[in-house]
């Protein structure tokens, strides 16, 4: 399939999530599946759990699997309080950036330098992150000090002396309000889109530009200039390309520094959200970052609606707990579209070669799998008025496990993901 055909698919993909929403909106009568109020709140929760994704792609894309994104975005938090609170956010910036680095140049250094197991070394960054800014805490943050007559304290910093700025889109919002107007008819589709837009293009932070324009740019740099392609294949077959005079330690070391410093850059957001850093606040993004990437299959478009979708699911949870029931009917309707392309490409294929038509089989106990959990959702979704605030809360994280679920059957991850390497050694 040519990346043209994908895009085009893409683009249609997104226009029927978006009638579907809109219907499911209308039906349900809960506004604010698709209110600016919560787009923009899904924009907020998405962009840290993207730059985690963004991280963990540079790094298993050099062959470094990578589950300390946590960690390092720990340590992001805590430097861009640090330097914030002193001198502006872009201090704070640069000072996540260097200590999301620094916990990716420890994990290189452990995993690429000493062969220590990927696992083992994102284990320990996750424990040595939280530790490390809770000591700094108490030694910087105590009473008496300088930081703590401005408001710190051993869980907090000082809020930040300047704050990011923010724009909205020309046209679309600033000026008049039209599209708040429109979204407030609450007309089928257009005020849907009205609403998306809004909450897409209004007071939008610098960093959430940066984040999005990240996207593309590892998308190119990755896929489409000779650096991409020599550190792809580090993670696909290292030996071949040292062969090749490939510097393959070289490499997986810049790549997990870039993949550090990304989610760094994320734990700087959260505080850009907060104005300040607060412990915690994290709140296991780095994981989400981690399994939104696996449900993108390892490529920047498919990790950016992985971390859309898990975005919106929290931010539509905070805005309203009744909507969430809402997830019953829109996932229904995607499972009867599913059916319908589902029994389309069985028909088609009836004429073709037996060895190219498949296990029938398997395709009958698809289809009875997806028809008996359409069947059942539209159920829960008739019966259920409310679910219960524990239920509401692990929401995004319930989401998280089903999306990976779904997505483990179709992946291909780096052949060399994980995998030790030593100059020299064949595998």
């Amino acid at each position: 399939m040519t990346a043209v055909r994908k895009y085009h698919l893409g683009l249609i993909g997104v226009a029927v999530i978006i009638v579907v929403m809109s219907f499911v909106r209308v039906v349900s009568g809960q506004n604010d599946i698709t209110s600016s109020g919560t787009f923009a709140a899904a924009l907020l929760l998405a962009v840290p759990i993207g730059l985690a994704g963004l991280g963990g792609l540079w790094s298993e894309r050099a062959g470094v699997t990578n589950i300390g994104l946590e960690g390092m975005m720990v340590l992001g938090t805590w430097f861009a309080g640090w330097a914030g609170y002193q001198w502006g956010f872009m201090a704070a910036l640069v000072a996540g950036l260097i200590a999301g680095a620094v916990g990716g140049l420890i994990h290189a250094i452990a995993t690429v330098g000493f062969g220590v197991d990927h696992i083992i070394s994102g284990v320990a960054i996750n424990l040595l992150g939280p530790g490390i800014t809770r000591f700094l805490s108490e030694v910087l943050y105590k009473e008496g000090t300088p930081a703590a007559e401005m408001g710190a304290g051993i869980t907090t910093s000082p809020a930040l002396s300047s704050e990011a700025p923010s724009w909205s889109l020309p046209l679309l919002s600033s000026g008049p309000d039209w599209l708040g107007d429109l979204e407030r008819t609450h007309w089928f589709l257009l005020s849907d889109v009205a609403g998306i837009l809004g909450g897409l293009t209004r007071n939008v932070n610098v960093l959430v530009i940066l984040a999005v324009i990240m996207i593309p740019v590892t998308f190119v740099v990755l896929w489409h200039t000779a650096f991409g392609l020599r550190l792809r294949s580090v993670g696909e077959n290292p030996w071949a390309a040292e062969s090749l005079g490939v510097n393959v330690y070289g490499f997986k070391y810049v790549a997990v520094m870039i993949s550090g410093a990304f989610a760094g850059l994320g734990g700087v957001f959260l505080v850009f959200v907060t104005t300040k850093y607060v412990e915690g606040q994290t709140g296991g993004r780095g994981f989400i970052g981690l399994a939104a990437m696996i449900f993108g299959n390892w490529r920047p478009g498919g990790l950016a609606g992985g971390a859309a979708l898990f975005g919106y699911a929290d931010g539509l949870q905070l805005r309203s707990s009744g909507a969430v029931t809402s997830f019953f009917l829109f996932g229904a309707i995607l499972l009867v579209l599913y059916l319908g392309n589902k029994l389309r490409v069985m028909y088609t294929a009836t004429d073709q070669p037996e060895e190219l038509v498949g296990s029938r089989a398997k395709d009958y106990t698809v289809l009875a799998a997806a028809a008996g959990g359409a069947v059942v959702l539209i159920w829960m979704w008739m019966v259920i008025d409310k679910l219960p605030n524990e239920f509401v809360f692990i929401t995004p994280h319930v989401l998280t496990l089903l999306v990976l679920l779904v997505a483990s059957q179709h992946l291909r991850m780096p052949k060399a993901d994980g995998v030790r390497y030593r100059r020299g050694e064949q595998h």
